[in-house]
């Protein structure tokens, strides 16, 4: 079961700008739940390797999936991993090159990544991915296959032990440096959502749906 204190572990407490630092579950789930881009890390072959993945929470667990193939899942499974999500927010600009900085929202859990081995809960799972970052798609699409669902790996972990930076604001300067006739400030940073580009495949006649056309990142 995830820790619902804020009582942080060895691993994830903060030693440096620890006043940038939460422990809570609501703070580790609501940066989870604004970006679907993690990086798992992992021991492979006796060395570190990290990975990128689409990442998914349900409840108290963050999870993610590939191929079955994948030499990246084979190695996580039943190992430990570290899983991290940043969201970059802004560039700070600041009127040293010392205190210049970012603006961000980052998440690191540690644990034991646990395979999901039951079909329809594997299934359920991505249909859970769908739901969070593809809202409205799932029930339009085609059914997967078995062989589909035994071709895909689900992997999850659970988040008793995970913590959260941020970084918000104005750049800090040393105090004789705001005398000093040089603009300083944040230019903020944020996912676009452009227009939908159609598959020239599509048969025609077939549109983009609402989902589509307004869909909206994070």
């Amino acid at each position: 079961m995830a820790r619902k204190t804020n009582a942080p572990s060895e691993r994830t407490r903060l030693r440096r700008l620890n006043q940038r630092g939460k422990y809570d579950a609501a703070s580790v789930h609501a940066v989870l739940d604004a970006m679907p881009l993690c990086h798992v890390g992992y021991i492979r072959d006796g060395a570190p390797a990290v990975t990128p993945t689409l990442q998914w929470r349900e409840g108290d667990h963050v999870y993610w999936h590939g191929s079955s193939a994948s030499r990246f899942l084979r190695a996580a499974v039943d190992t430990p991993v570290c899983l991290t999500v940043t969201i970059w927010d802004g560039m700070v600009m600041a009127r040293s090159g010392f205190h210049h900085s970012a603006n961000y929202r980052s998440c690191m859990a540690f644990g034991i990544a646990e395979i999901v081995d039951d079909p329809a809960h594997k299934e359920a799972s991505l249909e859970a991915m769908f739901a969070r970052w593809f809202p409205g798609r799932w029930p339009m699409l085609r059914p997967m296959t078995a062989q589909e669902v035994k071709a895909t790996t689900v992997l999850r972990l659970p988040l008793n032990e995970a913590s959260v930076k941020i970084r918000t604001g104005p750049p800090v300067d040393d105090e004789e440096d705001y005398a000093l006739p040089i603009w300083a400030g944040v230019v903020p940073l944020g996912i676009v959502t452009g227009t939908p580009v159609d598959d020239p495949r599509n048969i025609k006649g077939v549109t983009a749906p609402d989902h589509a056309v307004n869909f909206r990142a994070g």
